[in-house]
């Protein structure tokens, strides 16, 4: 063997080592790295986690209000209920939840979100959302192939713990409802041009049933918020920080396309993370 091809083998062996005992780019280390390194990667989809030693408990002051701070929202699967297709060979059967298939790219995680903290005269916990990226449009896809768009929400979340608590801990759970506005916003139109603030009021190819009751529903738009529910398990607690992590499951209508359709039922199952901080004066 050359001298040559001997530098080239040991220059590919000592790569290859780099390359494997090198740790990438995590959500931990995000803040450290560039736009250009974040961008195509994924990483800015990815929720910050706490170490997995960390069994700590965060006590909770009764006439104290805290802050939550950076709270981030990362799915993980997503659920859609649905009837059978066949239902008239199995009349007993129930709709069920299907897996689907994320149709987004890696840009639907909900993050920056803070709202306050406080401990009400029963010992409950109570998390008021306020404010930050509290929804991301999502498209998913049936295993038949059919497409479901929805808007992941934590809009207006009101949340509670289930048990009276004195401090957050790795048994803390808090269970409450938000708001889920509409998937599109007033200006779109659909393929007939018809929308809720711009286009035509019936679709133009019929106008002389443009006021049936078939097409009534089509053609009157109405921008819905409906309720959608979440519960969120804390599992990681660092009590220096202040940090919490774990995992949350919500239960949400997909789009109803401005009243067109009725909407079907999401589940979303992710990781949370949050940071929680002492209100001062």
């Amino acid at each position: 063997m050359s001298y040559r091809k001997i530098v080239v083998v040991m220059l590919a062996l000592c790569l290859s080592w780099v390359t494997a005992c090198s740790s990438g780019p995590s959500a931990a280390n995000n803040q450290d790295l560039s736009y250009e390194q974040i961008k195509g990667s994924g990483l800015a989809n990815l929720c910050p986690q706490v170490e997995e030693s960390q069994r700590d408990a965060i006590s909770i002051l009764p006439n104290q209000t805290y802050t939550v701070k950076d709270l981030c929202l990362q799915p993980t699967a997503f659920w859609v209920k649905q009837e059978p297709l066949v239902k008239r060979q199995n009349p007993g059967q129930d709709a069920k939840f299907l897996p689907t298939k994320p149709l987004t790219r890696s840009s639907f995680s909900i993050g920056q979100v803070s709202g306050t903290l406080q401990a009400n005269s029963e010992g409950r916990l109570t998390f008021v959302e306020q404010s930050g990226f509290d929804f991301q449009p999502i498209t998913v896809q049936l295993p038949d192939g059919e497409r479901v768009p929805l808007l992941f929400s934590v809009k207006g979340l009101v949340a509670q713990t289930i048990e009276d608590t004195k401090s957050i801990n790795l048994a803390t759970q808090f269970s409450g409802n938000f708001q889920v506005p509409a998937y599109r916003t007033a200006n779109f139109l659909d393929p007939k041009g018809r929308g809720l603030a711009l286009g035509y009021d019936a679709a133009m190819g019929l106008p002389i049933r443009a006021d049936s009751e078939d097409f009534q529903r089509s053609n009157t738009k109405i921008f819905e918020v409906l309720p959608g529910s979440i519960t969120l398990q804390v599992n990681k607690v660092d009590q220096q920080t202040g940090e919490i992590a774990g995992f949350f499951e919500s239960i949400q209508p997909s789009d109803t396309e401005f009243g067109a359709k009725e909407p079907l039922e999401v589940k979303i199952q992710g990781v949370f993370y949050a940071r929680l901080e002492t209100e001062t004066a």
